[in-house]
């Protein structure tokens, strides 16, 4: 299992420019799936965090109201190196002793009440607001052009480079060929994940390559593929639905491996067969193949040289893949 490189369906020469995530350059909001009650037994947070993971800002909260972890829940993990905003949810009996809660990396920005615990998933969608360094007017108007162009047809919707950390990957392989034995369940969790996006991303790098081979500007379809309508219904079509694809009510999906989950067929499982694993005891599921950034605003402030993007993307995805696209190289 190499390091992996994602591969992008953008012909243009690589962009030079500078992108670093921090917490200037890189602040993520996350959007709510629903409204808030206003009544019940669980108090939610709206909370700020500056340059750390979400299960650090969990372990610091449940801490300090020495509580277990699992009594916190969240919709989605946010990026570390950044500034970002999420939701979180407690038991509404802790509402006196959060208020002594203090952290300079931690905000707490407002409090809801619900009757329900957040899970992971309910949110909705992430805005973000990222910030390009050594950007000339020659760039800025190629940057602009392209993310234009990218909001009509979308991307691969690879996981990020964030996903495998430094030694993740290695140490995923150990595991599953059995030479690392990991005992801490949340870690052998963690790296089955970092095993099932590594083959995601090797999937989706053939199919791109297949599709760039043939000139599109969009994921061809094969026939078999597994597809999620706006309904979050998955189904598997009789012929690829080419129309609805492209205006955007249909999308294919890929294969995280695991048990219980829905495989392709035909000419699609040829491919998606390559990257499978069927002995992996893991729960599976499927994950979008292709996405389009929403709302997005482009910015040149020349005097800095530098490009400020703002843009909305669907949960389960990257912005950093956003990036990477328009530069049409990869970071890390």
């Amino acid at each position: 299992m190499s390091e992996l490189k994602r591969v992008f369906l953008q012909n243009h020469e690589p962009l030079d420019f500078e992108f670093t995530q921090n917490k200037e350059d890189f602040i993520v909001e996350e959007i709510f799936a629903k409204p808030f009650k206003q009544k019940g037994n669980f108090l939610i947070l709206h909370v700020k965090k500056i340059n750390m993971t979400t299960w650090e800002m969990i372990e610091k909260i449940s801490s300090f109201l020495n509580i277990h972890e699992s009594a916190i829940g969240y919709a989605g993990l946010k990026d570390k190196y950044a500034t970002t905003t999420q939701y979180l949810s407690l038991p509404q009996k802790y509402e006196k002793e959060l208020k002594k809660f203090s952290d300079k990396q931690i905000t707490i920005l407002e409090t809801f009440k619900d009757t329900q615990k957040i899970s992971i998933g309910d949110l909705s969608c992430n805005r973000f607001k990222i910030r390009l360094h050594k950007v000339d007017d020659m760039k800025a108007g190629k940057i602009e052009k392209i993310a234009r162009a990218i909001e009509k047809t979308g991307f691969a919707n690879h996981f990020g480079y964030q996903r495998f950390g430094k030694d993740a990957l290695s140490q995923a392989k150990e595991m599953m060929e059995g030479e690392l034995f990991i005992k801490d369940k949340k870690v052998k969790k963690f790296l089955t994940s970092v095993y099932q996006s590594y083959l995601f991303n090797e999937w989706l790098n053939e199919r791109v390559t297949l599709s760039k081979q043939e000139g599109l500007s969009s994921l061809k379809l094969l026939d078999g593929d597994v597809m999620i309508g706006r309904d979050e219904k998955i189904f598997t079509p009789k012929t690829p639905l080419e129309k609805d694809f492209l205006a955007r009510k249909i999308t294919p999906t890929g294969l995280l491996v695991g048990r219980d989950v829905f495989r392709s067929r035909d000419v699609a499982r040829g491919i998606e067969e390559k990257y499978d694993d069927e002995l992996l005891n893991e729960k599976g599921m499927r994950r979008r193949a292709w996405i389009y950034p929403d709302a997005l605003t482009c910015k040149y402030l020349q005097k800095d040289g530098d490009f400020l993007l703002t843009f909305i993307l669907p949960k389960a995805s990257y912005a950093t893949i956003f990036i990477e696209n328009i530069a049409n190289r990869n970071f890390q």
